[in-house]
């Protein structure tokens, strides 16, 4: 049936804006949140259910989860229903945005359907998707602006109908069709509107008839009857053009739904399943285990589906009820990740944040999460000791498993051994909260930026405070505040507060700020060990300064609200009398320009080989080379399967690569395969090994498909490696910092850092023959050697 209809679509493709999204599954990996369920769906042994942006799929038959995310095609905008076809094996997804989007289980495809998104007639508010209902091969699509149809055979639109007075736009929240007419629920006093679907002049709003007025919510059809909601929470029955009055909902259904002989009414607080002839046979609660607001319901196999605000999908009988089963994916607490730390292999989110003034508004009361071994697990906020807003991560490098994070209102959390143990506050730490004038009960404690030394003191800025700086010794518990009145003289108004902080080789440490540009502290300094760089003149054309970086050359990379700058000389800073930033010039089409100029810059990490990532507010993230002369990655929503352009934070796992990106509507991570460089070669090794025909890793052309290649890791900083036959003839070569992966030229063996990755060709670009292959791999600065095998089967 589908190669079919692709057929056919090939031929309309001139007749309807539509597209098939790419698959990015081989270096991408979603990490989305399942716990808030948009709508739930049934069909053929399978259950699907949306969250905010992603799909998944239960078959109840093996219990196999399935998920379908932006990685396999999906926009990763907001959803706001789905349907499934058990005809044509599609599934639909409906947007706010108006986009629809047709997943094929047969092909696993993603087709983009983006006639309504991309309508000028339509104001992007009245473009959102309702409801899909299906009847003869065609979808009949409740919209804020009226009725599309689309064909599922052709995968086409056909008629658009408004049915307002003088054919105006108006809410539309769900269809039924029964006897060959169309019944339509519709909001804005509209009513109830019908036609006879015969007529072929329904687009003419004259031809509708307004069978009653009101503001109705559902619309379905069941034992040859129609039913409709009003917002009275009243269940009507609508025989013709006459309505009955059945009885009252305790509330108004979010959701209704039709499965098998069952009509189903989803509210916040229960879920009433009724039969054919309307008679009540079940109702469901949340409990005291699953305490959460319900959204949407299904049946199936005389099971309830009901999707939930915070448990993903709770399953139970019908008619034997037991206990509530929950079903989900795997993930993370929510999709809004504001703060990243993968550097200890274990990856932490937190979902707390602030505005960009710095506000803690609005207060949020959420836990955390981290991703370890594969998998998601979560810290409730009942376990976080009241600490709202969460942000700033900081892994203990000296300690095991002990975890530091702020909080933008309460202070400091610290977790040990995943465990939440403390809550630092003005009670019992160093912090203190700020003092607002006039009134003395007032409590804030705003810890936002955080960072280790290399000594194991914890650092952190708190705003709005004389003495913003703190310093934390774990180990002796002892507090020390820094003072920064020397500037600020105001602590209210001259400074909202802090974004960032990086400490360099020298114990150093450079804080964004908001309002007075970039601080420079270091506490060993005897005259003036506070200053900062704030002026034009000093290369900062604004104040304000949202993200530091030091990279492996222990230069400052600076991202400000608009535009990015580098301290090349930290290390003279202090006896620089006129330290200055610099821009960095590049080459755009022959024309040298200023890298990422006018870009407001979210977030910047360096790599094991030195490259820098570059978040931003709305053109979403960069990879460019030490020097930020080559770009080799920019990734966007349109390029990529990053939900959206505004990046929240990034954070590198060093011992693989992976660089996780969390965006304002969710988190991925990327295998880059940069990892970080060892002190010895000691832990050098080669994968895979033996390299088997099956493998299919050899001969390929593109080294940054990490998915491919024979990888030698746990390289130290500066090598040259040798890979000879057994007889001794060389067959590749690389040296760190000279045979980049990232660059241009088409090596068939290169160095990323801490990974060196060779395609399996020799000198002459031919595929090696099978047989054993020595590594030789030579520091350059220790001149320690050691040498590894690898076997080659073709």
């Amino acid at each position: 049936m589908y190669s079919t209809v692709f057929k056919i679509f090939i031929l309309v493709f001139g007749l309807t804006a539509s597209c098939y999204s790419q698959d990015f599954s081989t270096l991408w990996q979603g990490h989305y949140s399942y716990n808030d369920i948009i709508d739930v769906v049934s069909g053929e042994h399978k259950i699907y259910a949306a969250a905010q942006n992603a799909v998944f799929r239960y078959d109840t038959q093996t219990n196999e989860l399935t998920t379908i995310t932006s990685v396999e095609g999906l926009s990763g905008e907001q959803i706001t229903t789905i349907y499934y076809s058990e005809l044509y094996q599609y599934v639909l997804i409906g947007y706010e945005t108006g986009l629809i989007e047709v997943y094929s289980e047969t092909e696993n495809s993603v087709l983009s359907v983006v006639d309504i998104l991309d309508k000028v007639n339509i104001t992007p508010v009245n473009k959102r998707i309702n409801h899909f209902f299906e009847h003869e091969g065609q979808i009949y699509i409740s919209t804020d602006y009226g009725i599309s149809v689309y064909d599922l055979e052709r995968l086409e639109f056909g008629d658009t109908y408004f049915i307002g007075t003088g054919g105006s736009q108006v809410t539309v929240k769900q269809v039924s069709i029964l006897n060959n007419e169309i019944y339509v629920a519709c909001l804005d006093n509209n009513g109830i509107k019908k036609a006879d679907l015969s007529n072929p002049n329904l687009i003419d709003y004259q031809q509708w008839q307004t069978v009653i007025i009101g503001n109705y919510y559902t619309m379905n059809t069941i034992n040859n009857r129609v039913y409709s909601v009003r917002d009275n929470k009243v269940l009507y029955e609508i025989n013709g053009a006459s309505i009955n009055t059945l009885f009252t909902l305790p509330l108004l259904p979010l959701d209704a739904d039709m499965s098998a002989s069952n009509l189903i009414y989803s509210t916040t607080t229960a879920i009433y399943v009724y039969d054919e002839n309307l008679q009540l046979v079940k109702s469901f609660q949340p409990t005291e285990e699953f305490d959460s607001n319900f959204t949407s319901a299904t049946s199936l196999d005389d099971s309830i589906y009901i999707g939930t605000e915070a448990f993903g999908v709770l399953s139970n009988a019908i008619s034997t009820v037991g206990e509530y089963v929950e079903i989900k994916p795997n993930g993370p607490l929510f999709n809004e990740t504001f703060r990243l730390n993968a550097e200890s292999g274990v990856v932490w989110s937190s979902f707390g944040d602030y505005t960009e003034a710095l506000v803690p508004g609005p207060l949020r009361s959420r836990g955390l999460s981290y991703y370890r071994n594969e998998a998601w697990e979560s810290i409730p906020y009942e376990s976080v000791f009241g600490a709202k807003n969460l942000s700033q991560i900081a892994v203990n490098p000296f300690i095991q498993n002990q975890v530091f994070v702020s909080s933008f209102q309460d202070g400091l959390l610290e977790l040990n051994d995943y465990e939440p143990t403390i809550l630092y506050d003005e009670t019992n730490s160093g912090l203190e909260s700020l003092v607002l004038p006039g009134s003395p009960n007032f409590r804030s404690l705003r810890v936002s930026a955080t960072a280790f030394d290399r000594n194991g003191l914890l650092w952190s800025l708190s705003s709005l405070l004389f003495e913003p700086l703190k310093s934390y010794d774990p180990i002796s518990g002892n507090w020390k505040s820094y003072d920064f009145s020397s500037i600020i003289q105001d602590a209210i108004r001259d400074e909202f507060g802090y974004f960032d902080i990086a400490i360099d080789n020298n114990g150093t440490k450079w804080i964004g700020g908001y309002k007075n540009g970039l601080y420079v502290f270091n506490e060993t300094i005897s005259n003036t060990p506070l200053r900062n760089i704030s002026t034009e003149e000093q290369g900062l054309p604004v104040p304000r300064v949202n993200a530091v970086a030091i990279d492996n050359r222990n230069q400052l990379w600076v991202g400000m609200f608009t535009g990015l700058r580098v301290l090349y000389n930290t290390s003279g800073f202090y006896e620089d009398a006129n330290p200055t930033l610099s821009s960095i010039i590049i080459l755009e089409n022959g024309i040298a320009k200023e890298l990422l100029e006018g870009e407001t810059i979210t977030d910047i990490k360096v790599d094991g080989s030195n490259n820098k990532w570059v978040g931003t507010v709305d053109s979403g993230v960069f990879y460019f080379s030490p020097d930020g002369q080559t770009t080799i990655y920019h990734f966007t929503k349109d390029n990529s399967p990053l939900p959206s352009n505004r990046i929240n934070d990034i954070s590198i796992d060093g011992g693989n690569g992976i660089v996780y990106i969390a965006t304002t509507k969710g988190l991925l991570s990327f295998k880059a395969g940069g990892s970080k460089t060892g002190s010895t070669l000691e832990d050098a090794f080669v994968y895979p090994n033996p390299v088997r025909p099956e493998y299919n890793i050899l001969g390929f052309n593109d080294l940054n498909d990490i998915n491919k290649g024979i990888k030698v890791s746990g390289l130290t900083e500066r090598v040259n490696i040798k890979i000879t036959d057994i007889e001794g003839n060389l067959v590749a070569e690389a040296q760190s910092n000279v045979n980049l992966r990232s660059s241009n030229t088409s090596y068939n063996f290169a160095i990323d850092g801490g990974t060196a990755i060779w395609n399996g060709k020799n000198l002459g670009n031919n595929v090696v023959r099978t047989g054993v292959y020595l590594i030789l791999i030579s520091d350059l600065d220790s001149f320690e050697t050691k040498v590894l095998k690898v076997l080659i089967v073709r």
